[in-house]
């Protein structure tokens, strides 16, 4: 996917000046979806190792059970994903994960997810700081102060 085109362009005095703003918002939204698409890695990773300690039948199909999709687009404001057990794979997974009348709740994927928010936003997190990092090599501090007289 390329970059969207700039939107304002301003020649003052010989200068010319390209707004950005909206390369910028794509650039973060990109860097949240991949965020967002490394947790969902994480966590299928973390629901596969709980299911198996569970059940002794390892035919290696529990991640799979586990579909993550990345809303994102112009519409939304924020990326998000969803996480949810669908599909054939994971018919029997759902009523692990709820319960039923005769099968106890479990709740694999929902504890996949809360015992891991610190490694979850440590993921998030490594985004962000590239973003950080970024906005300190650009920013110039002698541009930025103000002098009062």
């Amino acid at each position: 996917m390329s970059a969207p085109k700039t939107v304002t362009k301003v020649t003052k005095n010989g200068i010319e000046f390209t707004s950005n703003v909206d390369y910028c918002s794509y650039t973060i939204k990109e860097l949240c979806r991949g965020a967002l698409r490394d947790v969902a890695k994480f966590v299928r990773a973390e629901f596969k190792k709980s299911y198996y300690e569970h059940f002794n039948k390892r035919t290696g199909d529990a991640s799979k059970a586990v579909s993550a999709k990345i809303w994102s687009s112009e519409n939304t404001q924020y990326p998000r994903v969803d996480l949810g057990l669908k599909g054939v794979k994971g018919f029997y997974g759902f009523f692990q994960e709820v319960g039923a009348s005769n099968i106890p709740k479990l709740g694999l994927l929902q504890h996949a997810v809360e015992d891991n928010i610190s490694t979850i936003i440590e993921i998030e997190g490594r985004y962000l700081s590239a973003i950080e990092s970024d906005a300190e090599s650009l920013i110039d501090e002698s541009e930025t102060e103000i002098d009062e007289e």
